[in-house]
């Protein structure tokens, strides 16, 4: 139950910041952007400067891997 409560705030996380870099979650607009996102897009994350890109990759695939309880977030 604490993983999936795991998987569910990173997928959230993920969605909001895919949300903030790409001003919408829908996936024809974000898959059209995301090549023109450039390396400065940065985003402040718990006190660490990251690539916004970066950040939206990681969140989602945690979330993921929660979700259908892959190596690391199963139990």
């Amino acid at each position: 139950m604490i993983v999936n409560r795991i998987a569910d705030l990173a997928l959230t996380l993920g969605m909001l910041t895919v949300f903030y870099t790409f001003q919408t979650t829908e996936f024809n607009v974000v898959f059209g952007l995301a090549p023109y996102i450039s390396e400065e897009t940065r985003i402040l994350f718990f006190g660490k400067e990251v690539l916004s890109i970066a950040l939206c990759s990681a969140l989602l695939f945690v979330g993921a891997m929660g979700k259908s309880a892959q190596l690391g977030l199963h139990t």
